[in-house]
């Protein structure tokens, strides 16, 4: 997936929270990250936020602590 689409997901994830109550946006995030996307989408997240956070909502900013960092990268097929 291309880090703009990766990017524009997170921050679309983000947006949707907003409208929840505030000590439960940051979890709100983070759970639907760690239910939703599959482990090498999680891993490519990191790999862009590592480098720098630019173009992320606060709020995905905020959640990262929160998401399970896969430990190794499945390989694609």
């Amino acid at each position: 997936m291309s880090p703009d689409k990766l990017r524009y997901q997170a921050n679309q994830i983000a947006t949707f929270f907003a409208s929840q109550p505030e000590d439960e946006q940051i979890e709100g995030v983070a759970d639907h990250i760690n239910k939703f996307w599959d482990p090498r989408m999680r891993a490519q997240l990191f790999e862009i936020t590592d480098e720098s956070t630019e173009g992320f909502k606060p709020m995905v900013v905020a959640a990262l602590g929160k998401v399970n960092r896969p430990a190794t990268v499945p390989s694609a097929g």
